[in-house]
């Protein structure tokens, strides 16, 4: 259920550094998933839930594009510019306001597409093109295991601590500061990137399978 049996990839120095910036990338991510709700409410944004929902039109749209992106840019192009995306929506959120800045709201919301589509989907890619048939199973439930398991345990007791330490005042009158607690996971997605960047390889057998635009879909 783990997929512990495939922890003899972790002997490719590439899948050790997927898996490490994978997992890693999911603590800075639990910050948007656990508090950008009571950022907007915050920020007195109307319908702040209804608006949310824009990231996963965002991500339906570039579910569809993801094909003709996956063809030009390649594994590791993909995988970083979602990272990169994360980074950015934070910093967004961090200027953003409800006043004439709100378009970097929305923007950061709909980038959720990029966040999500480019990363995770992308990620399942290579994991199925690295492992080999008897292990394919055993490898995406090692990766769901580190990621959305490990990674996002660890995010959102971080992102709860970050939060309470930029509270001011106390009950019903609590306010954040949302510029300063959005820098927290922009530096951290960031400097995942740059780990990726430079540690990252991918094998030229990967890149060259160019799956047909059904299969990756199906994906």
């Amino acid at each position: 259920m783990l997929g512990l049996d495939a922890l003899k990839l972790l002997r490719d120095s590439s899948f050790s550094i997927f898996v490490l910036g994978s997992f890693l990338i999911c603590i800075p991510l639990q910050f948007y998933y656990t508090f950008t709700n009571p950022f907007l409410n915050e920020l007195n944004v109307t319908n702040a839930a209804g608006k949310m929902t824009l990231g996963q039109m965002s991500e339906i749209f570039f579910m569809l594009v993801m094909p003709w992106f996956f063809r030009r840019l390649g594994i590791k192009q993909m995988l970083l510019a979602g990272m990169g995306a994360w980074a950015i929506r934070y910093l967004l959120f961090a200027a953003g306001n409800n006043g004439t800045l709100v378009w970097m709201l929305y923007a950061g919301i709909i980038l959720h597409g990029v966040c999500y589509d480019f990363f995770f989907v992308t990620g399942q890619i290579n994991v199925d093109r690295k492992a080999p048939d008897n292990l394919r199973a055993a490898a995406q439930g090692f990766i769901a295991f580190a990621t959305l398991g490990v990674g996002m345990f660890i995010g959102s007791w971080l992102s709860g601590k970050v939060v309470d330490a930029f509270r001011l005042g106390i009950a019903a009158e609590t306010r954040h500061m949302w510029n300063r607690i959005w820098l927290v996971p922009a530096a951290g997605a960031s400097a995942v990137l740059v780990l990726f960047a430079v540690f990252f390889r991918v094998s030229e057998k990967a890149e060259s399978i160019l799956q047909p635009e059904e299969e990756i879909l199906h994906k």
